[in-house]
C-alpha cells in the first residue's frame, strides 16, 4: 500500500498542525470547538478557545435551516436532549406577511412541493393547472411542511410513516446562548481548553506575517499554528490584524440595524418562523419553549433607530421581557474568509440579514469546508484559495436569494419599497428571474443552498407568475394530472390532521424543558 511505502519516512505527519486557537466564544466559537474536538482532537493536538465574559455575543441566531440536523448528528447529539437544553422548538418553514403586497401571506416550506410526474417538475404541472383555471389553492397546499405548520402540528418523519409524512423536512428554533453553552460543555468534555481573558494584542511572525500568538490582559500569551476568528463583526484577527478588506453589499441590501427583544409566549409555540414586512424593514417572530424571540431589521437610510424601535414595540404580541437591544451591521463579506493562518467561519467573515435563517448555517458551512481542506503547517495557498472560492459562492448564493425578496415586491407605499422594487440587482439573479418569468424554469448550479422549491415558493408567493410553463407538461393527460394533484393535496391534509400539536409532541418525546435550561445536564462525551 502507498501508506506502507512511506511509513517511517516522516512524510505522512511531519507537518501536521498541533496547536489550534479559537478566538471568541458564542455560537460560532463553540460550534467550531465542538466540531474540532470531535474530529481533530487525537490526543496530540492542543485546542484552546479564548473568550472573555466581559465581551457579549450577538446571540440572535435563533432560527435554522435543515442542514443543522447534519451538524448535530455529526457530533452525535441526541435531538430530544438538545431541544430540552436549548428550549428549542421545531421549524417547518417561514410565513411571509406583507412582502408582495400589503395583506399578502405566503409560506416558504422546507422540503418539496408535491411529486414530480414522469420527470416533469411538480411546479410546472401546477402552473399548467393554473393556466387552465383548474389549480386548487396555493402551491403551499401541496407541501407537507406547510400543511402541518399552519395547523401547528408536528411529528418526526420515519421510514414506516405514510408517504406524505415521509416528505416532511424540518429545522429548529432555539436559544442561541443556550446552544453555545450546550456545545461548550460538549467541547470541554472532549478536551477543548477554555481560557478566560480579553485579548489586548495579536503578535505576527516576522518571517511570513502569520499570526503567532495572542496576548491577554496580564501578559499571558497563547501561541498557535491555526487561528479561528470567531470574534464577531469586528474581526479581531481577520480584519483588525490582517486587514483583509470587506466587500460591502449595502447597495443591494441596505438593512444596517436590528432591534431584538424577547416576549412571553401567549400560546403554544408554532412550528414556523414569521417574517412581517414593515415600511422600511421587516420583523421576525421566533417561538421557543420559554419565550418568543422578536426583532425588527431596518434600513437607517429610510428610517431612524428610534422609529424602528417603536415599530417593533407596537407590533409585539405580548409585553417585552427586557429592553430592546440594538445591533448595527454592514451587509457583505470579508474579501477572504481564510487569510494567512486565520480562518473566520462566523460573523467575522461577513453578515447577511437573518431573513432566511442562514447565519448559523454559514458557520456550519465554513467549518465543514475547513475540514475538507484542512491544512498542515505549510498552509498550501491552493487549499486557501479553494476555501475562499467556496465561501464566496456560498455567501453570494444566499445574498441573491435574500435580494429576491425585496426585488419581487409590488409595494409602492413607502420610499423604501419603491427603491427596492426599482433597484439594479446582480446579473446572476437577473438571469435567474428572467428564466423563471419565461417558462417557470429554475436550474441550480454548483452546491447552491436553496433548491428549486425554495425559489418557486418565493417567486410565486410574491406574485411573480411566469408568462408560460414548460411545454413538456402538456404531454401528460389533463384528467390524470388533475386527479394526481387532488390526491396529493388530500394526502397532505389527511396526514397533517392526525399529527399531534408541536408542544404535545415535544412533551411526549421528552424534549420539553420542564425546569430551568441553565441546569440541564451537559451532553455526554
Amino acid at each position: 500500500m502507498l501508506q506502507d511505502r512511506y511509513r517511517g519516512t516522516g512524510l505522512l505527519r511531519i507537518k501536521e498542525l498541533k496547536r489550534i486557537v479559537i478566538v471568541g466564544g458564542g455560537t460560532a466559537g463553540w460550534m467550531a470547538a465542538a466540531a474540532f474536538s470531535r474530529f481533530l482532537n487525537n490526543g496530540e493536538r492542543s485546542i484552546v478557545l479564548v473568550e472573555s465574559e466581559q465581551i457579549g455575543t450577538v446571540g440572535v441566531g435563533e432560527a435554522t435551516i435543515p442542514p443543522i440536523l447534519n451538524f448535530n448528528a455529526m457530533l452525535g447529539l441526541g435531538e430530544n436532549e438538545f431541544l430540552r437544553a436549548t428550549q428549542g422548538t421545531f421549524k417547518l418553514g417561514i410565513e411571509f406577511v406583507n412582502w408582495g403586497r400589503q395583506g399578502d401571506h405566503y409560506f416558504h416550506p422546507f422540503g418539496e412541493f408535491g411529486t414530480d410526474l414522469q420527470g416533469i417538475s411538480f411546479h410546472q404541472l401546477w402552473l399548467r393547472e393554473l393556466a387552465r383555471g383548474a389549480a386548487s389553492g396555493p402551491i403551499s397546499a401541496y407541501s407537507m411542511a406547510a400543511t402541518a405548520a399552519l395547523q401547528g402540528r408536528f411529528a418526526r418523519p420515519s421510514p414506516s410513516a405514510r408517504p406524505a409524512l415521509r416528505s416532511l423536512r424540518y429545522a429548529f428554533h432555539f436559544d442561541a446562548s443556550l446552544y453555545a453553552r450546550y456545545l461548550r460543555a460538549y467541547a470541554e468534555n472532549h478536551g477543548v481548553r477554555r481560557q478566560e481573558g480579553r485579548i489586548v494584542h495579536v503578535h505576527r511572525r516576522g518571517e511570513d506575517g502569520f499570526v503567532g500568538s495572542v496576548e491577554l490582559e496580564g501578559g499571558m500569551r497563547i501561541e498557535g499554528e491555526l487561528f479561528i476568528d470567531c470574534s464577531g463583526f469586528g474581526g479581531l484577527l481577520i480584519e483588525r490584524t490582517l486587514q483583509t478588506g470587506y466587500e460591502d453589499w449595502s447597495h443591494w441590501l441596505p438593512m444596517d440595524g436590528a432591534w431584538a427583544v424577547p416576549t412571553a409566549n401567549v400560546a403554544s409555540p408554532e412550528p414556523y418562523t414569521r417574517s412581517t414586512a414593515h415600511g422600511a424593514g421587516w420583523q421576525w417572530r421566533i417561538p421557543l419553549q420559554h419565550r418568543t424571540g422578536n426583532g425588527h431589521v431596518f434600513a437607517s437610510r429610510y428610517t431612524d433607530a428610534d422609529a424602528a424601535r417603536q415599530v417593533l414595540l407596537d407590533n409585539l404580541e405580548s409585553e417585552p421581557l427586557s429592553e430592546p437591544r440594538l445591533l448595527r451591521f454592514t451587509t457583505g463579506r470579508r474579501k477572504q474568509a481564510w487569510n494567512f493562518n486565520v480562518v473566520a467561519p462566523g460573523l467575522a467573515s461577513g453578515f447577511l440579514e437573518p431573513l432566511k435563517s442562514t447565519s448559523i448555517h454559514l458557520v456550519q458551512n465554513g467549518i465543514a469546508r475547513l475540514f475538507a481542506l484542512f491544512p498542515d503547517r505549510s498552509f498550501n495557498p491552493l487549499e486557501r484559495d479553494e476555501y475562499n472560492r467556496g465561501m464566496r459562492e456560498a455567501y453570494e448564493d444566499v445574498r441573491d436569494f435574500i435580494i429576491l425578496h425585496y426585488k419581487a415586491t409590488q409595494r409602492t407605499d413607502t420610499e423604501f419599497w419603491r427603491a427596492m422594487g426599482a433597484m439594479d440587482i446582480p446579473e446572476t439573479l437577473a438571469k435567474r428571474i428572467e428564466l423563471f418569468m419565461t417558462r417557470g424554469r429554475i436550474f441550480r448550479e454548483n452546491a447552491e443552498l436553496f433548491n428549486t422549491p425554495s425559489w418557486v415558493a418565493v417567486m410565486l408567493g410574491q406574485n411573480m407568475l411566469p408568462r408560460g410553463y414548460d411545454t413538456l407538461a402538456d404531454s401528460l393527460d389533463e384528467t390524470k394530472v388533475a386527479q394526481a394533484l387532488a390526491q396529493m393535496r388530500q394526502d397532505y391534509a389527511t396526514a397533517a390532521e392526525i399529527l399531534p400539536g408541536q408542544e404535545e409532541f415535544l412533551r411526549k418525546a421528552g424534549a420539553w424543558a420542564e425546569s430551568d435550561p441553565l441546569f440541564a445536564s451537559a451532553p455526554a462525551p
